[in-house]
């Protein structure tokens, strides 16, 4: 088993290892009991067949035991979830967002990453909601799941112990590009992590305070998660790529009729917005609606970005 890198991974990896362990013991008694039924009472050994009656004790016992063993299991596992529910008071709070198909995290002091950035040997409470349809935030390393629902907050929290990177997947499938659905874990030394939240939070206090400024396309694609399906390289993805996609004629599926169109600010903003009225030849149909989610502004900043994609 990998080992495990916060405080939860050890409680999880023992109820895993004492189930598994039951589990072994059984098969393998249960196995070898009706291997010897098979050989002890074959029709060779007894050719003429006798009516077997019950036995009390022996029925008593192979109720007890099945019985005891789902109670042992049930104490395990619930000693582990009141501890995995029970949220440390000190727990820093960070709030997750999840969309078909990235992950976004803000902190306590208004900054936005699309990558999720964490102190070591501080407790973390995280915050999960969705924008759209059931998602489930999984960090292996850390031997933590959780679901995001639509319209509902959930939590867990956990402890990081080692400096490192991790991998968050979704582990609950919500359409064509939930196997991309992956971001990282990024847990810094307790004074790295202290200097880069003072910095991010004084970046976002002067956002907040003064006129907004030009939004950064580069920086939205990657914060909203459109490189989930969309490249800048050339590369194919689910979507199609970024890279010379502004002014490039395209062959597009609209109310069933192929129609030829042009990738120009008009159209690409009316496709943030409303993707399901045409669709580009040769992809899906499954990009959701940016609609009161991208700004004007950042919809004006992602066709500016886009026009540099040669």
């Amino acid at each position: 088993m990998v080992h495990g890198w916060a405080n939860l991974s050890s409680s999880v990896d023992s109820v895993f290892l004492f189930i598994m362990t039951i589990s072994v013991i059984l098969l393998a008694g249960t196995t070898g009991v009706m291997l010897y039924f098979v050989v002890r009472y074959s029709r060779r050994r007894n050719p003429r067949p006798e009516n077997i009656e019950g036995n009390l004790p022996l029925e008593i016992i192979w109720t007890a035991i099945p019985l005891v063993l789902v109670l042992a299991i049930f104490w395990v596992g619930w000693k582990g979830f009141v501890f995995k529910r029970t949220v440390p008071k000190n727990a820093m709070i960070v709030k997750v967002t999840a969309r078909m198909w990235s992950w976004g995290f803000e902190y306590g002091n208004g900054a936005h990453t699309d990558v999720l950035k964490l102190p070591q040997g501080r407790p973390v409470k995280l915050t999960i909601n969705s924008l759209d349809v059931l998602h489930s935030l999984f960090i292996p390393a850390f031997r933590v799941k959780e679901d995001a629902v639509p319209g509902r907050e959930t939590y867990l929290w956990f402890q990081p112990d080692r400096e490192g990177t991790y991998d968050i997947f979704c582990t609950e499938y919500c359409g064509m590009g939930h196997s991309q659905m992956i971001t990282k874990v990024e847990v810094m030394p307790v004074a790295a992590f202290d200097s880069w939240y003072r910095e991010a939070g004084k970046t976002a206090g002067a956002a907040a305070k003064g006129p907004p400024p030009a939004p950064s396309g580069s920086r939205i694609v990657q914060e909203k998660g459109c490189l989930g399906c969309h490249s800048i390289d050339g590369s194919p993805k689910i979507g199609p790529t970024f890279k010379g996609l502004f002014g490039k004629r395209e062959t597009v599926i609209r109310e069933g009729k192929e129609i030829e169109a042009v990738a120009d600010e008009a159209f690409i903003h009316h496709k943030l917005l409303a993707p399901e009225d045409a669709r580009i030849k040769g992809f899906p149909p499954i990009m959701p609606s940016q609609k009161g989610i991208l700004t004007d502004a950042e919809i004006g900043a992602i066709i500016e970005y886009l026009k540099t994609l040669k």
